[in-house]
């Protein structure tokens, strides 16, 4: 067996795996959205990714940072939970729920790598700063990896 042929090939007979980064944000769950109906079509594992902020400023400051992103990932699960129940029979999508520190830049790409990613979807940057300095959506699709779908 040669190196090229052992190596994890992406995409050959369409996505496996497709990872959405959501956040609780209108454009997140739009994305999750779009990104459940890939999953669907092509019978891929859904991986919905919740990146958890790490403030170490916050965490001087006497804010329990860890405990609020606990709550905001057990709100997410719940919201998606009570979805797919509501929809069931009609959406039936294979999916998990994942936790990943960091930035949201850094965690997508952690997921992506460790769930070995076919696509990633994100929902488009809500914040007008990132037209500057670039969203984490830009910054994905720059770093070449994999096919990343931007849902507005």
């Amino acid at each position: 067996m040669t190196e090229h042929s052992s190596r994890f090939e992406r995409g050959t007979d369409g996505p496996k795996v497709i990872v959405v980064g959501v956040d609780g944000s209108d454009s997140s769950w739009r994305a999750a959205s779009y990104a459940g109906g890939l999953a669907r079509r092509q019978r891929a594992l859904l991986a919905i990714v919740y990146v958890q902020p790490v403030m170490a400023a916050g965490a001087a400051l006497g804010a329990p940072v860890a405990d609020t992103t606990d709550q905001i990932a057990e709100g997410l699960v719940a919201e998606i939970r009570e979805a797919t129940e509501r929809l069931k029979g009609i959406w039936d999508v294979r999916w998990e729920f994942h936790t990943f520190p960091g930035d949201a830049y850094s965690g997508l790409v952690k997921a992506a790598d460790d769930l070995k990613a076919d696509a990633v979807v994100v929902g488009a940057s809500e914040q007008a700063g990132h037209r500057i300095v670039g969203s984490v959506a830009v910054r994905l699709v720059k770093a070449g990896r994999w096919p990343v779908t931007v849902v507005p």
